[in-house]
């Protein structure tokens, strides 16, 4: 079975005005104290208000389930010792008029020098999938068939309406924000391995990224062991979301996977069309219309039972078929954490939406 690991972004709220405080070097040096959290378990990011955990290489969703649950109780109860919170959002529904500590080391310094401003505004959290494939060959080859849905999976995890304390018309804002980096938004397609190497090289020889954690595509090769890194997807409210997401990325992945090995062609669609195609998905998420691999507007329903019969064979052999499928449905019924954050900002304003994306420090 194909392994998979996840990681999640998460924000460091001050509980009563909802605005980031730079806590995450406390919260982090708490978290590994009598929690059962490996130091590698939990991580800095960019900016101190913001603070990552990643989940070991797992076989099942339920193992995936397990960790995650595990490590935002440990994050949680850490950020409460410290005046703060933990919150599960794609972007910070609120800042300050100043910016947010950088987190004190070289790679970071080099950001701020680089792009102050994009640092500046780089309150957004997102869920990285890496899901593990035979080779760097194999990953080039799945990279190359999965680029097509990565819009209805930045769709399906849309979780950042919110900015600066009002409704960005966007269900996934982060999107938005990332997409503003020199190397972001959609993969390009590679011949091979060699060619994925040499284009990444060349962008490092010419001084425009510093490393390949630098490449912010919604999609690349993992930088330790074999594995692609499904890069496109929101930090979701709940555990179950993300156990959803995962299984839905390892899903497209696997199914990708099949496909090389039978000498399935990747599909050729036009950079701007796909390009075009995430940002559809950022502004609506699944509350209007999607663009399929095809190309065509359908509504977003149709785009996800699609998706699931893309994907089924791959999802039958894993095991995951009745959960993911479950899962979808109910974000059919019940919507995304951007229609939830929307909901929830007209029923109690921004308060209220700090209490649903606030991580629960209590275990079920």
């Amino acid at each position: 079975m194909t392994t998979i690991g996840v990681e999640e972004g998460y924000l460091l709220l001050d509980p009563v005005t909802g605005l980031p405080v730079p806590q995450a070097d406390k919260v982090r040096a708490a978290a590994g104290v009598g929690r059962l959290v490996a130091d590698r378990e939990v991580h800095h990011e960019l900016l101190q208000a913001q603070i990552e955990v990643a989940a070991p290489a797992c076989d099942t969703l339920e193992e995936v389930a397990g960790h995650l649950l595990r490590l935002r109780h440990a994050v949680g109860v850490a950020a409460e010792e410290h005046g703060s919170r933990l919150a599960a959002g794609g972007t910070s529904p609120l800042r300050h008029g100043r910016p947010v500590a950088v987190t004190d080391e070289a790679r970071y310094r080099a950001m701020v020098a680089q792009a102050p401003q994009l640092v500046a505004e780089q309150l957004v959290n997102g869920m990285h999938v890496h899901i593990a494939v035979p080779d760097r060959e194999a990953g080039v080859q799945a990279l190359n068939r999965i680029r097509v849905w990565l819009p209805t999976l930045t769709a399906m995890s849309a979780n950042s309406p919110l900015w600066d304390g009002h409704d960005t018309g966007f269900a996934s804002w982060r999107t938005v924000v990332f997409s503003r980096w020199p190397v972001s938004g959609m993969p390009p397609t590679f011949r091979d391995a060699d060619d994925y190497d040499e284009r990444v090289q060349g962008l490092m020889d010419a001084g425009l990224i510093a490393d390949t954690g630098q490449l912010y595509w919604q999609a690349r090769l993992s930088a330790g062991a074999p594995a692609v890194e499904v890069r496109c997807m929101d930090v979701q409210l709940g555990v179950d979301e993300a156990v959803m997401l995962a299984g839905s990325a390892r899903a497209l992945v696997d199914t990708a996977l099949a496909q090389s090995r039978a000498g399935v062609p990747a599909p050729d669609r036009a950079p701007e069309l796909l390009q075009a195609t995430m940002w559809h998905a950022a502004r609506h998420g699944l509350g209007d219309t999607l663009v399929d691999p095809g190309g065509a507007l359908q509504r977003a329903g149709d785009v996800l039972y699609e998706f699931l019969r893309h994907v089924g064979p791959a999802l039958d052999a894993s095991g995951d078929t009745r959960q993911v499928t479950s899962l979808i449905h109910r974000l059919l019924q019940h919507g995304t954490g951007a229609d939830r954050q929307r909901a929830a900002l007209a029923a109690g304003g921004l308060r209220a939406v700090t209490d649903l994306i606030g991580v629960q420090s209590t275990m079920p």
